[in-house]
């Protein structure tokens, strides 16, 4: 589903974000990306999502070399891939319903399909309750799972959760955390982007960590992955 070949990074004040970083991500599974403050993240996941462009080096998404997607379709391509953030970015003048129709306008799903899709996704996060209520009359948790909702309602095959529980206690991190294993039980390739080590410990997944830019170790959880 991912694969990095030889990809680098430098930005123009000299800084070298990622070096030589190969790493192939299959259809399905569940990553966590670790790594201190600086050590190429972020950077990562504004490549996956075409916000940035390597210095160097391939990135191939879904059998798709993004150095052959068009400024014109980077939308279309984005389309494929969920964001879910810290910060949760929700449009606090709208309510939830239309938090998540959102998304679908923007590819210009048809009103039928918005009808069925929304109240069907707010069920899958546990919101179906709260399609009323704006996103200042919910709790940390909730408005991360409408971000998530969000995400997911144009059905994209990758979610990318940069520190999705970075603004939350830890009752409604583990809810978060358990709400994206479900989606990736549904076949989902879910990439998390973490400080948060008990939660990367105790869900025994593939973690990747990352230093000074490059890939310093690769590791299922009982061996190398």
């Amino acid at each position: 589903m991912i694969i990095l070949n030889h990809l680098s990074k430098d930005y123009v004040e000299g800084v070298h974000a990622l070096h030589d970083v190969n790493l192939h991500i299959r259809a399905g599974e569940f990553v966590f990306i670790v790594g201190d403050s600086g050590s190429g993240k972020s950077t990562l996941i504004k490549l996956l999502t075409k916000e940035l462009e390597p210095t160097s080096g391939k990135i191939i998404i879904n059998k798709k070399d993004l150095s052959k997607v068009s400024h014109r379709n980077i939308p279309y391509y984005r389309r494929n891939i969920g964001c879910v953030f810290q910060d949760f970015r929700l449009l606090k003048d709208r309510n939830v319903y239309e938090n998540v129709a959102f998304a679908q306008r923007v590819v210009s799903a048809p009103n039928r399909l918005i009808k069925k899709n929304v109240p069907k996704i707010l069920s899958l996060v546990g919101l179906a309750a709260k399609y009323k209520s704006r996103p200042t009359e919910l709790s940390g948790g909730e408005q991360q799972r409408v971000a998530i909702a969000r995400a997911l309602v144009n059905e994209p095959k990758i979610l990318l959760a940069d520190e999705p529980t970075g603004n939350l206690d830890p009752h409604n991190a583990w809810e978060i955390m358990k709400l994206l294993e479900e989606i990736n039980a549904r076949g989902t390739t879910v990439l998390v982007v973490t400080h948060n080590m008990d939660i990367v410990n105790q869900m025994k997944k593939r973690v990747i960590t990352i230093k000074q830019g490059n890939v310093a170790s690769d590791e299922q959880m009982g061996g190398e992955a």
